[in-house]
């Protein structure tokens, strides 16, 4: 028998972590080696020496990671970990779940229309 869906299967093959994890790694040392810690460094390129964090990649050797630090895609990785990460409390704020109650009061502008056909 074949594989079910190939497509899938090699989309997730090539997944690597997300920015917010890429984030936690930079911001804490211990987040990082907790993870490189669930590698086994026999299956890791290069033994696991050259590791570039904010791409989460290994490389064989130094000079192919100084080849890749010199590049565009790491280039993008690194502008992209300089902006700052939604929060919680903006993603609920764009799905609406959250209100605003200290804006200005409302109005209603046909007030007076009411009134004048009471009259």
């Amino acid at each position: 028998m074949g594989v079910g869906n190939k497509r899938t299967l090699t989309k997730t093959r090539r997944h690597t972590r997300d920015l917010d994890q890429i984030k936690a790694d930079l911001l804490s040392p211990k987040h990082l080696s907790q993870w490189k810690e669930t590698k086994a460094t026999e299956d890791l390129p290069g033994l696991g020496k050259w590791y570039c964090t904010e791409c989460a990649k290994w490389f064989d050797t130094e000079s192919s990671m100084v080849l890749h630090q010199k590049g565009k895609p790491h280039k993008r990785r690194v502008k992209q970990l300089k902006e700052e990460p939604y929060t919680q409390k903006e993603a609920e704020a764009a799905a609406g779940l959250t209100t605003n109650n200290v804006g200005p009061s409302r109005t209603t502008a046909g007030g007076d229309d009411d009134m004048a056909m009471a009259t």
